[in-house]
Parts: structure tokens; sequence; C-alpha cells
């Protein structure tokens, strides 16, 4: 099986750890790279536009609430690349707010997650994700 890439988006330390742990411990040879703010993600990703030859990530995990530019901005930039409009974008966010989840659907978001309080239904949702996407589902 190929080497799976994750794009971490997120700006809480702790929540990076937990997940990245979660995620490793699931899948030890997966490759992670991360983001700690929102225009850190749009730079990074610009790279990856503008070397045709680099890897894209299979699936990027998205913050809504991030310093600098917000998942909201992000997500809308991403979804705007025809070569990028194919990657899966997953909302993994505190925020339970209506019109948060309304618009990261509305921008295309494949799915929206609330991150849950308890550190093992954390690892617990985190495992379950890579789950779906890595063997599950076709990209």
């Amino acid at each position: 099986m190929k080497e799976f890439h994750i794009l971490l988006i997120e700006d809480n330390e702790g929540d990076i750890l937990m997940t990245t742990e979660s995620i490793l411990e699931y899948e030890p040879g997966c490759r992670i790279d991360v983001a700690r703010n929102g225009q850190e993600a749009i730079e990074l990703i610009e790279q990856l536009l503008e070397e045709p030859s680099s890897k894209k990530p299979d699936l990027i995990l998205l913050d809504i609430n991030l310093p600098r530019r917000n998942g909201h901005e992000v997500l809308q930039f991403i979804k705007k690349h025809p070569s990028l409009t194919f990657i899966p974008v997953v909302i993994l966010t505190t925020s339970s707010s209506p019109l948060d989840i309304t618009q990261a659907y509305a921008a295309h978001a494949n799915s929206y997650l609330t991150k849950p309080t308890e550190a093992d239904e954390f690892n617990k949702m985190v495992m379950a994700l890579v789950e779906f996407w890595r063997r599950n589902v076709k990209l």
C-alpha cells in the first residue's frame, strides 16, 4: 500500500500532538505535514501547486479557528484550485456553530467533525477517520 499523506492544519499544539500520535498509532507509515496557521497552510499549498512533481496530500484535516487566516478562507482557497478539489478536506474543530457547519459544507468540505473533549474519544474519532479515508474510500 502506498504512503498515505495527511496535511494537518491546526494551531493548538496539544491537538497537533494528540492528532499525530493517534494517526501514527493506527497508521505508522503515514506522512503528516503540519501548518500552524491559515497563512502558513496557504503558503504550503501554493508550494505544492508550483511544484508539479510534489506529492499532494491524500487528506487534509482542517481546523476552523486559525490565526492569520481562518479555516473557511483556507478551505475556499483549496477548493478553488482544480488540481486540489479532489483532495478530501475534513473539518476537525471545536466549533459546533451551525454557521460554521453551513459555511464549511457550502465551500465543499467533505465532512465536519467536532473534536471530542475526552482524549480517548478524540483518539477513537481520529483512528476511525484514518480508517475511513485510508482503507475504505477510493481516492
